[in-house]
């Protein structure tokens, strides 16, 4: 086997062209600062050589004679490209039509120059928590050389990405049709933000998929905002004769605004909303056997034998804890909305509750946490639908959602039942009145 000395290599090396041994120079000083900045360094180069490659396909190659030419090399100028949530100088050569009249794009440089890349990482890192001021501080290390370079890190260039990014956001949510969307369930609650009020509304499929439906801002939770929200879900194409069961906290605004709306549709007060209200009207020795007693008759099947219990517990309530009384028997029949509907197991337990929206609106919440002063509406609304649009990436179906299709089937039979008697009335009325008439 042929043995090569140390001196034999490194006359080999000597005898490399200078601008490779330049080359090669120039990534030795970026390993020196770390793997990244030497593939940065690295992918740099091989997007110059992509971009000269494409200009020898549009134009030829150079210094050879082409008659049939269609455009031609026009020198090179500054450009930009983003690169780990920054924007990095590079030099990019220019194309012309061969007539002068026009500059021809390069396909390849137009790619890594687009800036979604930049708002998309901005978008995340933000709802991730990160300050704008610590924006820069979370960047990947490209190399002191490229970094000395970079644009578009500094705390207002931050904010406004992040601004045009969450206002892309929140036009996604508000523009989503709904046509095609066959709900089961619809979940409303009110988000709060420091004088300001979101009502948002998360859909369930009957498929047991959840989805961010939409949102509206207002001073507080009340029956006008809710309504313009379900009247915007109808506007967008949600058909609101389909057999949709409301699951809401129990404000009477937003119970106004569904029949407003949607008519008499069944609803399901949140037992644990119900629950913490009720309790809230006694001595703290007799929370423990009432909320024993309250969960004893919601956890019943038997809807009859549910609501005598609590109509019992309600009568022995009323002398000692009128309060707590009077606040179980509103909206109490509403408790037992799914015991009616005949919704037992998994799905019950699911839906008893606004628990999967909670849990939307808690990680809304937490992407707002950096937030110390909300500017505007418009502000809490960008901010909320990219909280939302955030959960969507990590919801998952409902637990029981395979016994969804008992739920519509129920809902659908009462909403028939419900028209066949209103028509019967509409037509005893007609019939009474023509002999009245006679």
């Amino acid at each position: 086997m042929e043995t090569v000395s140390r001196e034999q290599v490194g006359t080999s090396e000597l005898a490399l062209p200078p601008r490779v041994q330049e080359a090669l120079g120039q990534l030795v000083g970026s390993a020196k600062e770390g793997l990244l900045a030497l593939s940065v360094g690295v992918g740099l180069g091989v997007l110059a050589e992509l971009i000269e490659e494409e200009v020898v396909e549009v134009v030829g190659v150079k210094g050879k004679h082409d008659p049939g030419r269609a455009a031609v090399r026009h020198g090179h100028e500054a450009g930009e490209v983003t690169l780990g949530g920054r924007r990095v100088q590079v030099e990019r050569p220019r194309v012309r039509s061969a007539d002068g009249r026009s500059e021809l794009p390069l396909q390849t440089y137009a790619h890594f120059a687009d800036r979604d890349p930049l708002t998309k990482a901005v978008l995340e890192r933000m709802l991730a928590g990160v300050s704008t001021r610590r924006y820069r501080r979370t960047q990947e290390p490209v190399g002191s050389q490229v970094e000395r370079a970079a644009r578009s890190t500094s705390k207002s260039s931050v904010s406004r990405s992040f601004v045009e990014r969450t206002r892309g956001a929140l036009s996604e949510l508000m523009s989503r049709r709904l046509d095609d969307v066959r709900l089961a369930v619809m979940m409303i609650d009110g988000l709060e933000l420091q004088g300001r009020c979101c009502v948002v509304a998360l859909g369930i499929t009957t498929e047991g998929v959840k989805i961010p439906l939409g949102l509206w801002e207002g001073s507080t939770e009340n029956a006008t905002v809710a309504t313009a929200l379900l009247s915007d879900l109808v506007e967008r194409g949600l058909d609101p004769e389909q057999g949709i069961l409301f699951v809401i906290d129990g404000a009477k605004a937003l119970r106004k605004a569904i029949r407003n709306v949607f008519g008499d549709a069944p609803v399901q007060r949140c037992l644990r909303h119900k629950e913490r209200n009720v309790t809230e009207h006694l001595p703290e020795r007799e929370r423990p056997a009432v909320k024993q007693r309250l969960r004893r008759a919601w956890a019943l099947d038997d809807h009859a034998r549910a609501l005598d219990q609590l109509r019992r517990l309600a009568g022995e309530l009323d002398r000692s804890y009128p309060g707590a009384a009077g606040s179980l028997r509103e909206g109490m029949e509403e408790t037992l909305t799914l015991n009616r509907l005949g919704v037992t197991g998994l799905l019950k337990r699911t839906l008893e509750s606004t628990n999967p929206c909670e849990s939307m609106i808690e990680i809304v919440r937490r992407t707002q946490r950096n937030v110390k002063r909300w500017s505007s509406g418009e502000m809490a609304l960008r901010w909320t639908a990219a909280g939302m649009l955030e959960a969507e990436r990590q919801f998952r179906k409902i637990i029981g959602y395979r016994d969804l299709a008992t739920l519509v089937v129920a809902i659908e039979r009462e909403h028939d039942r419900r028209r066949h008697s209103v028509d019967a009335t509409r037509t005893s009325t007609k019939e009474a009145a023509i002999v009245l008439t006679a």
